[in-house]
């Protein structure tokens, strides 16, 4: 069961025995201390496409739907409707404008690296975070080739602002959207601290000069 900080936009959990799928979520830092971070998700009935709006803490649990990826390639646009093809077995999916929304702006003809979400023999959206980027890449006359989850580029010459990774990533999230990022708060582990001898005196003094009066100048 995931957790509302571990969701990331395409995951689809059941609320109140239906599926959702997470179209946007994003996380709010409490200004006080000690209060905890909150998940603002919308969700769109998988169904229906009724939009639910929650907002969570962190550990907050939700079900997971059982959930078929698929790599399919985008065909053509027609209309309001944009028809993929399954790269294994050459059946095709047809979504509309609404269901795609924000993945609008990276479909291009024969794009691959897209994954249909499928539920129930439903499709209900597509996955395209490695499309999108393939794209952007494109965009930016990067001349991507993209191989077992790994992008190799090649930086045009007047791109000297590009020297190492680091700067690939910082342009490619900034095209794609900081927003469209899926929040992730930092894992590490937390070791208490040891106080030495010296430490302890010195603290022992200061609590006894606050307690008979004494103030810090």
């Amino acid at each position: 069961m995931p957790k509302a900080s571990e969701l990331k936009k395409g995951s689809v959990v059941e609320i109140n025995g239906e599926p959702y799928i997470v179209k946007s979520l994003e996380s709010r830092s409490p200004s006080s201390r000690g209060a905890q971070t909150i998940y603002k998700i919308r969700f769109n009935n998988a169904q229906t496409g009724q939009k639910h709006d929650e907002s969570c803490k962190a550990d907050d649990m939700f079900t997971e739907v059982d959930l078929i990826k698929r790599q399919v390639q985008f065909l053509y646009q027609d209309g309001d409707m944009f028809t993929f093809m399954d790269v294994e077995d050459y059946s095709q999916y047809t979504l509309g404008k609404s269901e795609l929304e924000d993945d609008l702006g990276y479909l291009t003809d024969g794009l691959e690296g897209i994954y249909a979400l499928i539920v129930d023999d439903r499709v209900l959206g597509v996955e395209l975070e490695k499309a999108a980027v393939t794209t952007i890449l494109e965009n930016l006359r990067m001349s991507p080739v993209l191989d077992n989850g790994v992008w190799t580029v090649t930086a045009p010459s007047d791109r000297f602002d590009i020297e190492i990774e680091e700067d690939l990533i910082e342009e490619v999230a900034r095209i794609f959207g900081y927003d469209n990022i899926p929040p992730a708060l930092p894992a590490g582990e937390l070791n208490p601290g040891i106080v030495s001898e010296t430490q302890v005196s010195l603290q022992s003094v200061q609590q006894a000069m606050c307690a008979a009066g004494y103030t810090e100048a």
